[in-house]
């Protein structure tokens, strides 16, 4: 059942044009609520994600991810919301997380959540999720058709080498699971001239190299109790399976 977002704002007024703008761009009727934390007991803060399926229709590649935060001043009972657009879900809870949302309170609900095909894609998740400003998203892709993925093309201020970073993330619907990947490129040229061909796998990052056993028992840590069943990854975890070339980006919108 699709579940919309209540975001809690009867009885308050939007403190700026800002905020009124996207109270009436927000309709809850085309959202689908996938995480919400508000804060207790007074609700002063509420960190929200949801899904747009009006992006569905919109240009091509669009993200539909919407991480929102809005703030209320209860004295004044008015309430200003900011919210940004993400290909995926943990992009979208790192937003969240470096504005105040404790990490463990924003997490999926409902029972329709895919998991994670591997120890390396649960690892991933967490490194995105708890990066802080670590990835400046430079665009992002999402196809819901042959193959099923997301793509966030990142600058890592943390990597002294091949700062360029692609995060692919695959969905398989029959199965109900999700793989994510990471590629490293000296700039971004070279990261989109591979997002555009595809005819070679996506190349590890530096610090993978000799690491690809350490980083999967890192990893493990990190399982959920109920992740206890998860595939190990196969041979070379770093590596994402040659797809067909993608199509360009529309640029990246907001709410």
């Amino acid at each position: 059942m699709t579940r919309e977002p209540d975001f809690r704002l009867d009885g308050f007024e939007p403190d700026d044009a800002d905020s009124e703008f996207a109270e009436n761009m927000m309709w809850p009727r085309y959202l689908t609520l996938l995480a919400e934390y508000h804060t207790a007991p007074d609700g002063a803060h509420s960190f929200m994600v949801v899904r747009d399926r009006l992006m569905d229709w919109g240009e091509p590649g669009d993200p539909t991810l919407v991480a929102v935060e809005i703030t209320r001043n209860l004295d004044a009972r008015t309430f200003t919301i900011d919210s940004e657009n993400h290909a995926t879900f943990a992009f979208a809870q790192n937003w969240l997380i470096q504005r105040g949302c404790p990490p463990e309170q924003i997490t999926h609900v409902g029972d329709g959540v895919m998991k994670p095909t591997d120890d390396l894609t649960l690892w991933l998740d967490q490194q995105i999720r708890e990066s802080g400003a670590r990835y400046e998203v430079i665009d992002s892709y999402n196809s819901g058709h042959g193959p099923c993925e997301t793509w966030t093309l990142t600058r890592d201020s943390s990597a002294s080498q091949a700062p360029i970073r692609v995060f692919r993330e695959e969905r398989n619907h029959e199965a109900h699971t999700y793989t994510i990947r990471e590629g490293a490129f000296a700039d971004e040229a070279a990261a989109r001239a591979w997002l555009d061909d595809r005819s070679s796998p996506l190349p590890q990052p530096p610090d993978y190299r000799g690491e690809a056993a350490s980083r999967l028992t890192r990893a493990a840590l990190y399982r959920s109790p109920g992740t206890s069943a998860i595939p190990k990854a196969g041979p070379d975890p770093g590596s994402a399976p040659s797809a067909g070339t993608t199509p360009r980006p529309g640029p990246r919108r907001s709410m």
